[in-house]
C-alpha cells in the first residue's frame, strides 16, 4: 500500500468475525428486538432497566471476544502509514484492543455512560447513578440522535486529506456514516457481500476483512 494518508471506515462486520453479534444479519439482535425496542431515547424513557440489562450483556459479550487479524491488521497499517486515522461505527473497544490508536468513534463507547441532568461522561463499572445524582444512561448515540460534533468533524477532516479510504464491514445504510463514502478522494470497499455503497466505490474486494486486510499489508 503506498498511500501515505489513509483514512478507514469500519462497521459491524468487522466485530462479526470476532463473534459480536450485528444488528442486520440473520443471527443479528433484531431477531429478538426491533431498533425502536432498544435503541431509542423513547425506550429508554419507558424501560431504562431493559435497556442496561440489554447493554450489560452486550458489554460482557464485548469484554469475552477478542480483535480479530483484521483488527490487528489494521493497527499494523496506522504504524506504517504516516497519516493514518480509523474511524468506527461499532461502540466496541476491539480496535483498541488490538493496538490502535488514532481511533473515532462515531456512536460513542458501549463502555461509558453519561448523566441526563449534567452530562457528564463515565467509564468502568456502572454505578448506581451520577455523582451529581442524575440518571445515567448508555453513552451511546441511539437512533435519532445527532453525531457528537466534534467526532463528526474530525471525520470529515480526516477523509477530504486522505489519499485513500477504506470502507470495511459497513451495510453503508447507516446515515450520515455512510455519507463520509462520497467524501473520498479514492475509496475502496472490503466487505463480505454487496452492500448499498458498492457502486460509488472505485474498487471494491469482496471476503472477510480478517482475511483481506492481512493480505493487503503482507
Amino acid at each position: 500500500m503506498q498511500a501515505r494518508s489513509v483514512a478507514v471506515l469500519t462497521g459491524a462486520g468487522v466485530s462479526a468475525e470476532s463473534g459480536i453479534p450485528t444488528f442486520r444479519d440473520n443471527n443479528g439482535l433484531w431477531r429478538q428486538f426491533r431498533a425502536e425496542q432498544l435503541a431509542t431515547p423513547e425506550a429508554f424513557a419507558r424501560d431504562p432497566e431493559l435497556i442496561w440489562k440489554w447493554y450489560d450483556w452486550r458489554r460482557e459479550v464485548v469484554a469475552a471476544a477478542q480483535p480479530n487479524p483484521g483488527h490487528l491488521a489494521l493497527a499494523e497499517m496506522e504504524r506504517r502509514i504516516p497519516q493514518f486515522t480509523l474511524i468506527t461505527q461499532n461502540v466496541d473497544d476491539l480496535h483498541e484492543r488490538a493496538g490502535s490508536r488514532n481511533v473515532l468513534h462515531l456512536h460513542g463507547s458501549i463502555f461509558t455512560q453519561r448523566c441526563l441532568q449534567c452530562s457528564r461522561e463515565s467509564t468502568g463499572p456502572r454505578p448506581q447513578q451520577c455523582e451529581c445524582g442524575g440518571k445515567l444512561r448508555p453513552g451511546v448515540v441511539w437512533f435519532g440522535e445527532a453525531l457528537p460534533p466534534g467526532v463528526w468533524h474530525a471525520a470529515e477532516e480526516a477523509v477530504r486529506h486522505s489519499d485513500l479510504l477504506l470502507v470495511i464491514g459497513t451495510s453503508g445504510v447507516v446515515y450520515p456514516a455512510a455519507g463520509l463514502a462520497r467524501l473520498g478522494k479514492r475509496v475502496v470497499e472490503i466487505n463480505a457481500t454487496p452492500t448499498a455503497l458498492s457502486d460509488q466505490m472505485d474498487e471494491t474486494l469482496e471476503g472477510p476483512s480478517g482475511e483481506i486486510l492481512p493480505r493487503l499489508i503482507a
